[in-house]
C-alpha cells in the first residue's frame, strides 16, 4: 500500500483549484510580472495557474515544482489570503493599477458618490475607499503622491458670478406694457424683495493642473 506523501492533494480532488478575487489577481500578475524574486513568482504563478483551472499535474511539470510547494500556496491563500502570500515581500509595485481609478475618483465622482458626507475629496477619504471597498491598504501620503504624480492638483475654485435671468427682458417688458396700460379705476402697488447674498467659502480640491474648477457665486455684492 502506497501511503501518500504529506501535503499532496487528496484522491478526492487531485486538480483542487482556487477562485482569486480580481484586486488579487491583479496584484499577484504584477508581482508575478515586477519581481526580481524567484521565490515569490513561483508563488505567484502557482496562484494564477490554480485559478485559471490547469490540472497539478501541469503545473507541477511546466514550473518543476511539486505537488505539496503548490499545496502549500493554495492553502496559504485560502487561510489568510494574498497578505499570507506575499508575507515578507514589498507590494509596492504591485498596487499601482488602483491610481488610475482614484484620478478618476477625484476628478469626476463626489464623495457623496460613496456615502461620503461631504463635498470634497481628501487623502484621508480616498484612502478609507481603497481599503474598505477594492483591499488596498495605503496611506495617505501615498495617496498624495500618486496623485500629484498623475498631474493633479490641490487648489482652490475660481469663482464666477451667477448669469442674469434669461428671461429678465421679457419680464421688465411685460411688467412695463401692464403699467402703460392701467386702467384709471386699477392701483399698481410695488413690493421690493431684498436679498443679500455672501460669497460662499471656497474650500481646496483636486483639479488637473492647468484645467481650474469653478464655483458660482450668487452675486457680486455692488
Amino acid at each position: 500500500m502506497v501511503t501518500p506523501r504529506a501535503g499532496a492533494p487528496s484522491r478526492a480532488e487531485p486538480c483542487a483549484s482556487i477562485t482569486l478575487r480580481p484586486d488579487d489577481r491583479k496584484a499577484l500578475l504584477q508581482q508575478y510580472r515586477d519581481s526580481s524574486t524567484p521565490a515569490l513568482r513561483l508563488r505567484c504563478h502557482i496562484l494564477l495557474l490554480l485559478d485559471a483551472g490547469h490540472p497539478w499535474a501541469l503545473i507541477a511539470a511546466v514550473l518543476f515544482t511539486s505537488s505539496a510547494t503548490i499545496n502549500r500556496w493554495r492553502r496559504a491563500y485560502l487561510r489568510g489570503g494574498i497578505d499570507a502570500v506575499l508575507a515578507g515581500t514589498p507590494r509596492r509595485r504591485a498596487g499601482r493599477w488602483w491610481v488610475g481609478m482614484i484620478v478618476r475618483w477625484v476628478v469626476t465622482l463626489a464623495p457623496l458618490d460613496f456615502g461620503f458626507a461631504r463635498s470634497r475629496w481628501t487623502c484621508d477619504a480616498v484612502a478609507l475607499v481603497l481599503r474598505e471597498n477594492h483591499g488596498v491598504r495605503v496611506s495617505r501620503e501615498t495617496v498624495r503622491r500618486r496623485l500629484r504624480e498623475a498631474d493633479l492638483v490641490w487648489r482652490r475654485h475660481r469663482p464666477v458670478v451667477r448669469r442674469r435671468d434669461p428671461e429678465r427682458t421679457a419680464k421688465l417688458a411685460a411688467l412695463r406694457e401692464l403699467l402703460q396700460n392701467l386702467p384709471a379705476d386699477e392701483t399698481a402697488v410695488f413690493m421690493d424683495e431684498v436679498e443679500v447674498h455672501t460669497n460662499p467659502k471656497i474650500g481646496s480640491m483636486w483639479m488637473r493642473r492647468g484645467d481650474q474648477a469653478t464655483v458660482e457665486t450668487p452675486a457680486d455684492n455692488e
